[in-house]
């Protein structure tokens, strides 16, 4: 402080010296010409003006290093909150039947989400499970279909308590809109001169087919002209734009065009025994970070909640909730049952060696 002020002092020994900073010092203090004098006399001007400047080159140079270190935690701020909103990208298999749904919940998602993108891969399920018994990259399989989840399961590829059956569908006859037929029903579908079929593959391929052999007619079906589609949207396809006479898909396919498709007839109960539920669950990924891994639950998660409900119903899918009370009620019951027996052994035993 000493030196600094010294070579002040010198400075202001100049004659040909003028400062503003003179004029703010004299104005601040209100200093009179006869004051000024006295103060040159006695050398208290020169100590009194290097005083000043240098209590103001202090306070500046406090307020820069406050600035600095304001920004410094400005971008700390930053740094964090970007830290925590990582950028992850979802890979979400799903049966072609879900894509108009899971599109309308990817949006709604990511509005709410916008550090995740979602990328859908929508096929058969078939194909959707070889793809991923081949190493294709998945994060969640959303299948048309309990077969090819089981598979998954079985080979260890799907999370066995992460997968569950949360929605259920119908199987339809379709023909275009408007268009011509006699076919009724199931029943007399070999009435139409062609027909488009998914494959056997394909989950509704695999309902179509069980339908036609309850029915018996399984023979007659095989005689037709079949249009074979790999997946359920080829099949819409085929009866929307009028290249097939009628065809087999889901309800909620056939409502997704309804004003380019007419259903003819609901696949009867006692000929479609099997439930057409659709399972989710997630795929085992090793090599997901964490922050992959937590977006993944939470997005699983988002799908199976009354929100997600809404909108799967808004397309003609129903919720399926598995009836867990009436397999306990039926485990009960044979219980009793086979307690019962035991009880009247017992006493046809008892009788006997009484006599």
């Amino acid at each position: 402080m000493k030196s600094c002020m010294k070579k002040i002092s010198g400075f202001l020994d100049r004659e040909d010296f003028v400062c503003p900073v003179r004029c703010v010092l004299f104005q601040t203090v209100d200093l009179e010409k006869e004051d000024i004098k006295i103060m040159r006399k006695n050398n208290l001007f020169k100590k009194t003006v290097a005083a000043g400047l240098v209590l103001l080159m202090t306070a500046s140079l406090a307020a820069c290093d406050g600035k600095k270190t304001d920004t410094k935690t400005e971008d700390k701020k930053t740094e964090t909150k970007a830290d925590k909103e990582e950028d992850v990208e979802l890979q979400v298999f799903i049966a072609a039947s879900l894509n108009t749904a899971m599109t309308d919940i990817a949006e709604r998602y990511e509005k709410e989400h916008p550090n995740v993108k979602i990328v859908y891969n929508a096929d058969s399920s078939g194909t959707l499970l070889t793809q991923i018994e081949e190493g294709a990259r998945c994060d969640i399989f959303f299948s048309a279909a309990d077969k090819q989840m089981d598979a998954l399961v079985d080979e260890d590829l799907a999370k066995k308590d992460t997968v569950e059956d949360i929605l259920e569908n119908k199987v339809v006859l379709i023909k275009p809109k408007d268009g011509e037929t006699k076919v009724t029903g199931f029943e007399n579908i070999t009435d139409a001169a062609n027909i488009a079929l998914a494959g056997d593959s394909v989950p509704v391929g695999q309902y179509s087919r069980e339908i036609f052999d309850n029915l018996g007619i399984t023979d007659e079906v095989n005689k037709m002209e079949i249009n074979e589609g790999k997946n359920v949207s080829e099949v819409l396809a085929a009866v929307s734009e009028g290249s097939n006479e009628i065809g087999i898909v889901y309800a909620t396919d056939a409502a997704s065009v309804a004003d380019k498709v007419d259903v003819i007839a609901e696949a009867p109960a006692d000929a479609l025994k099997t439930p057409v539920l659709y399972p989710v669950g997630l795929i085992e990924d090793k090599e997901a970070s964490e922050d992959d891994t937590a977006a993944t639950e939470a997005f699983l998660e988002y799908i199976k909640s009354d929100d997600a409900m809404k909108v799967f119903e808004k397309y003609g899918f129903t919720a399926y909730k598995a009836d867990d009370a009436s397999e306990t009620d039926d485990k009960d019951a044979e219980a009793t049952e086979e307690a019962d027996d035991t009880e009247t052994n017992a006493e046809t035993e008892t009788t006997e060696e009484a006599k």
